[in-house]
């Protein structure tokens, strides 16, 4: 696999399967979205042609907090349109939670896409402002993308067992 792939599909395995069976506590949505938005440096980089590191900033804990943040408070102001999605589309039991949840949410979707990257990417500085990277070269890429391609299965598997909760708990209510 290519080293710069700046924005995959491969965190939705691990991250679904973090966020539907603790969705009591982690807004799915707002947790899904924000482990991608953390891609938008890498993508901005890449396509403007920047002369900044391909994992910056946003690629820290500490930066990704930032965009978590805001990415809660997006989620926040759109949670109307996010009901309508969840409730609609994804066939998910979906009701709007307080601002704490999201912004958690989308913290704790940052973080995690921090720390699956950093096994990964030697340009990647978690732990900014100290320099190291610990976490690189923990794992080889092939194992890091084959353990997120295989919790696809686990996350699909999760996902219908909540439909078909969902929906049962409808039939009854």
């Amino acid at each position: 696999m290519k080293d710069n792939m700046p924005f995959t599909p491969f965190h939705f395995g691990p991250s679904a399967c973090v966020a539907l069976p603790l969705r009591r506590y982690i807004d799915i949505p707002t947790f899904l979205l924000a482990n991608i938005a953390i891609d938008i440096e890498p993508l901005l980089v890449l396509g403007l042609s920047l002369s900044y590191p391909l994992h910056g900033y946003a690629h820290t804990l500490l930066g990704a907090s930032f965009v978590g943040l805001f990415w809660g408070l997006l989620a926040h102001a759109f949670k109307k349109q996010l009901k309508l999605l969840m409730n609609n589309i994804f066939f998910l039991s979906y009701e709007p939670a307080k601002l704490s949840k999201y912004i958690f949410s989308g913290i704790l979707g940052t973080w995690f896409h921090v720390l699956l990257d950093s096994p990964l990417y030697a340009d990647i500085k978690p732990f900014f402002p100290f320099s190291q990277n610990p976490l690189y070269g923990t794992v080889t890429h092939g194992m890091i993308y084959t353990i997120c391609a295989v919790f696809f299965i686990p996350a699909f598997a999760i996902y219908f067992m909540l439909i078909v909760s969902d929906r049962k708990i409808e039939k009854t209510s």
